[in-house]
């Protein structure tokens, strides 16, 4: 798998974004701020992110998302932490990512690549999303906001 940045002029992968995030009219406004990054797999695009910065040396992880044939493989960690080397690289002093109160695989993934959970923004899909979001069996309510420091112990920013 590679992965790299979306070229200029080149079409993002809206299919696999809407995977992550289901209105296109949030997806659309976040990739004209964010910088969007795709993998690729035997020339086709099975995954993409977008980092989006936030606050002063704070980057967000708005969507990651991987061809639903292929999650379950490693590929979402993979994206993940290739995003936050990319953060850091690009020397934003934390990454942040937010996600849905069921999303309990996603959850797991981004605690496993290091981040923590800040805080709980309430009814924050049901303020934002027209319709009713469901995942596992659980309507999609709260965002769960994640983060994790890029500055590295005696490291000189």
């Amino acid at each position: 798998m590679n992965i790299r940045k979306l070229l200029p002029g080149e079409q993002p992968p809206m299919e696999l974004l809407l995977l992550a995030d289901p209105s296109e009219k949030l997806v659309e406004a976040y990739l004209a701020a964010g910088e969007c990054f795709v993998a690729e797999q035997d020339r086709a695009i099975i995954g993409v992110y977008v980092l989006l910065p936030t606050h002063p040396g704070t980057v967000e992880l708005m969507n990651v998302a991987v061809d639903e044939r292929l999650q379950g493989q490693g590929f979402g960690k993979r994206l993940v932490n290739h995003a936050i080397s990319q953060a850091r690289a690009s020397r934003f002093t934390s990454i942040a990512v937010g996600t849905g109160n069921s999303g309990v695989g996603q959850l797991a993934l981004y605690q496993k690549c290091g981040f923590r959970i800040v805080g709980v923004d309430r009814d924050f899909f049901i303020r934002n999303y027209s319709e009713p979001i469901f995942e596992n069996g659980i309507q999609v309510r709260d965002m769960i906001r994640l983060e994790q420091s890029l500055i590295i112990e005696g490291e000189i920013q």
